[in-house]
């Protein structure tokens, strides 16, 4: 029996969002489907509170609240168990990356995170996996015609949204040790550059084809370590020309991210 080579095997890699429905965007739509067509496999855990904060996570774990939908997908099987605490999903898996995420409209406010550091020790403390890394998801900026209440904060400004978040994470971030991160942010800021302002469905979400399908893609290189460019799954509801768009757009934000750089205005 020949034994394939280490680096030509595929990867089963075991990740958990704490999060929200941006959170929602990003992994439970075409993430599952993309690593698996460059041979890996992903079991996806999403911690789901629509709108869901920093200091909300942290006071639903501490006090074991069963406020969660937690979602789950294994082998591309989709699940859902409604009125779960957090302490339970982090127990469900010994999980190789926990992600964290503030929620979108206190993304760029940074005194909004004045808990962040003290829940990633308690989720820490919760963890069967004792080589578990942490990962910042940077979320998005908002459509630039998206007229709520919770983009006045950044002047009803996409670029200026887009600066805010990049700031609090460059201020933020060193309290719980700098961790990677996961540049959706920037992947969707790019996408805008070259497919226009319409990667979300209602100002904040992502559109469920390219919206989703560039958070997707940034997600996919960022837990296999392979470039997504030239992947071969595509949605049918994506042409290969804007699919192509959105794996070069997450690629770009990932090889910014590794060099420490960001857009700039």
């Amino acid at each position: 029996m020949v034994l394939l080579p280490l680096l030509c095997q595929a990867k089963v890699i075991k990740v958990l969002a704490i999060g929200n429905s941006f959170s929602q965007d990003a992994t439970e739509q075409y993430l599952y489907e993309l690593a698996a067509a460059q041979g890996d496999s992903l079991i996806i855990g999403n911690a789901y509170i629509g709108g869901c904060s920093i200091d909300r996570h942290y006071n639903n774990l501490k006090s074991d609240k069963a406020e969660y939908e937690y979602r789950k997908v294994i082998k591309g099987i989709r699940s859902n168990k409604k009125r779960t605490s957090l302490r339970t999903i982090i127990r469900d898996e010994q999980w190789d990356i926990i992600t964290l995420q503030q929620a979108s409209h206190f993304s760029g406010i940074p005194q909004t995170f004045s808990n962040l550091a003290v829940l990633k020790r308690l989720v820490q403390s919760y963890t069967t996996n004792l080589h578990v890394e942490f990962v910042w998801h940077m979320t998005w900026a908002y459509a630039n015609d998206f007229t709520s209440d919770n983009f006045a904060a950044y002047g009803y400004s996409q670029h200026k949204m887009y600066a805010a978040i990049v700031n609090t994470m460059q201020n933020i971030l060193p309290a719980i040790g700098s961790p990677r991160v996961i540049p959706s942010g920037t992947a969707i800021q790019l996408a805008r550059y070259r497919l226009g302002d319409r990667l979300n469905r209602d100002g904040y979400h992502l559109s469920l084809t390219l919206g989703r399908y560039t958070a997707a893609c940034t997600w996919c290189e960022f837990l296999t370590g392979k470039i997504v460019d030239g992947n071969k799954y595509r949605p049918e509801t994506i042409s290969e020309e804007e699919a192509q768009i959105c794996q070069e757009c997450a690629h770009e934000a990932m090889f910014m991210q590794e060099q420490g750089r960001y857009l700039s205005f």
